[in-house]
């Protein structure tokens, strides 16, 4: 309890930005032109330190290392704040409906003031890279029309535009898919948020709770949540709603359970029961049929994730532990997290991608068996070699305590093997109770 959030260091951002640089030199990138809105501004607060909130915004990279912002108008105050220098141009383009255009330009003119139109190979940068095995995904870009089209109609005729977002988020080159010990403290302390959220909220189930009660339990201190609360029991989606209600728990209801800051998420789904003769009858068996063998996934994951191995074998090591035929899932079954919940994974079907010191991983196996309530634990770890541990328990010393003070649960009380690789950036990682109403009891590996 009361970790306090750390900031990032100015080394630390001038680090990123060097990462940044090094990959548009090896692509031979001239510039990047990089978009954000309030729900997709990992790339751009990657290196500005900020999100324009209310409204979107560009920061354009060059290769030379300087920077340009265009922002609308409730965000100019923040380029004198930006972790970068940068120079500022006003777009009121960017601002919300019917807000005042003074100063307005054609988002051409202000493209054209930045230099692109000497530029001849430019990467547009939103939030997302594509992967489709069949189309060039080089040529798809996520940014609003608008902005694709006055970079089109500013730039020469023979300009090269290519989707550049895996400089950022790739798992084998992206420069945020590792972290040093700086970026590491800083996200866990949302990580660390997230499991007190979800144990608050695992002890207060009760019958009677409303899910708005238990929905209160997962919001803290203020911070900005990266997915949208979960604290739903008994039938979910009804008249398609996403958010807790005053629906109250009832004994043998099903209780899902969701909460993510910048750093990490946990999820819980169970039963409101306190043994398995309160479990529904149609699913008796849901012990042995859906919480053991989830358990007994995750606790494989844990024991045998490692640095250097490739996402791919941890794909098969999943399948082969809780066969997809059999439980459903089909997603990966871990990817990277940062400011959002999900970055991107190097986990999935032949991924050569290696996994890497100083990568943030979620465990994330969904399984989905027909008729019965599903199982999830899902919590946050980092990947961190001795070197990089090292430098945490000398940099931050109170924060290798609580990982020690994890690890040591982990292994002597859930009985699990945990690989020396993995750091837990949460308190409740594996700690998995199916029975809600029973708070004394939790699977263990035997």
């Amino acid at each position: 309890m009361d970790v306090a959030p750390v900031l990032l260091s100015d080394a630390t951002m001038l680090e990123r930005k060097n990462k940044i640089l090094a990959g548009m030199r090896e692509e031979d990138f001239d510039a990047l032109i990089i978009y954000a809105d309030k729900e997709h501004g990992g790339n751009f607060e990657y290196l500005t330190g900020f999100i324009p909130r209310f409204e979107e915004g560009l920061l354009i990279l060059e290769q030379s290392g300087k920077a340009t912002v265009i922002l609308g108008n409730e965000n100019l105050k923040m380029a004198s704040h930006s972790r970068i220098p940068v120079t500022l141009k006003h777009c009121p383009h960017f601002s919300l409906p019917n807000q005042p255009m003074d100063n307005e330009k054609a988002l051409e003119e202000l493209f054209i003031e930045a230099g692109l139109n000497t530029k001849s190979r430019i990467g547009l940068v939103g939030w997302k890279m594509f992967t489709s095995a069949f189309a060039d995904n080089k040529k798809y870009f996520d940014l609003p029309y608008f902005i694709v089209d006055a970079i089109k109609n500013s730039t020469p005729t023979k300009v090269v535009l290519k989707n550049a977002a895996h400089l950022f988020i790739h798992g084998d080159k992206g420069a945020r898919s590792t972290n040093n010990e700086n970026e590491i403290a800083h996200y866990e302390y949302g990580a660390n948020l997230a499991s007190n959220c979800i144990l608050d909220a695992m002890n207060a189930v009760e019958p009677g709770v409303r899910e708005t009660d238990l929905g209160a339990l997962l919001a803290a201190e203020g911070q900005y949540q990266t997915v949208v609360t979960i604290a739903a029991t008994g039938q979910r989606f009804e008249k398609a709603n996403f958010y807790p209600t005053y629906k109250k728990v009832e004994r043998g209801n099903p209780v899902s359970m969701t909460t993510g800051f910048r750093g990490g998420l946990s999820s819980r789904t169970a039963f409101a029961v306190a043994d398995a003769d309160e479990l529904p009858e149609n699913q008796k068996d849901y012990l042995e049929r859906m919480a053991k063998p989830y358990f007994g996934a995750v606790a494989a994951w844990l024991e045998n994730i490692k640095i250097g191995m490739p996402g791919g074998e941890l794909y098969d090591l999943i399948e082969q532990v809780l066969p997809k035929d059999t439980y459903g899932w089909h997603l990966n079954p871990g990817h990277l997290s940062a400011e959002e919940e999900w970055m991107s994974s190097p986990v999935y079907h032949r991924s050569a991608e290696p996994l890497k010191s100083g990568m943030i991983m979620q465990i994330d196996i969904i399984p989905s068996v027909a008729g019965y309530t599903g199982v999830s634990a899902e919590e946050s770890v980092a990947l961190a070699d001795a070197a990089l541990q090292q430098k945490i328990a000398g940099t931050y010393p109170e924060l290798w305590q609580r990982i020690t003070a994890r690890r040591e649960y982990i292994r002597t009380v859930l009985n699990i093997r945990l690989s020396d690789d993995v750091i837990p950036l949460s308190n409740t990682v594996a700690y998995m109770r199916p029975f809600l109403l029973d708070k004394a009891k939790a699977l263990v590996c035997q």
